[in-house]
């Protein structure tokens, strides 16, 4: 787990507090929205903010996620696009955690070490692959220890 998430759970289960985690799609309503939202959404109480990746095909989200990705994805937003994002927004002094959340072929379309090394040097702390089951991570979960990144696994309760 990376250490300013880390730091945040082991504060907020000291304290008894719950946690706010809300979401965004990068590039969504437009690629210039995402800083500004990130932003808001800290100023607004986010202790953790989930960043989605667009994607073409989201099939494990529901209705109002798939026509998010798709304007991103028209829009162009790319995985890289949200990185970036993410430094702009550190730049401009966002201080909670941020976890891309998605799927996993933008991850392998960039390469699993070069997609933790730039969304470390970002200020990400780690992601949410929603199409990589734990058991299939070996490779991408060392990438995102060697980052202090972390992988947050999606598990059926089946």
């Amino acid at each position: 787990m990376s250490k300013r998430l880390r730091e945040l759970f082991e504060g907020a289960h000291r304290d008894g507090r719950t946690l706010f985690v809300p979401y965004v799609t990068g590039g969504y309503p437009g690629p210039a929205d995402t800083v500004p939202l990130l932003l808001a959404m800290e100023a607004g109480g986010a202790d953790v903010i989930e960043v989605g990746v667009p994607f073409t095909d989201p099939l494990a989200d529901g209705a109002t996620i798939q026509h998010a990705n798709q304007v991103a994805v028209e829009g162009g937003t790319r995985l890289v696009d949200c990185i970036e994002a993410v430094r702009a927004a550190r730049a401009q002094g966002l201080r909670a955690p941020v976890l891309f959340m998605g799927y996993y072929n933008p991850i392998l379309a960039l390469g699993e070490e070069r997609t933790a090394e730039l969304a470390a040097a970002a200020g990400a702390d780690g992601f949410i692959v929603v199409d990589l089951p734990p058991e299939e991570a070996g490779a991408f979960l060392a990438a995102c220890r060697r980052n202090d990144l972390s992988f947050v696994p999606l598990v059926a309760p089946t």
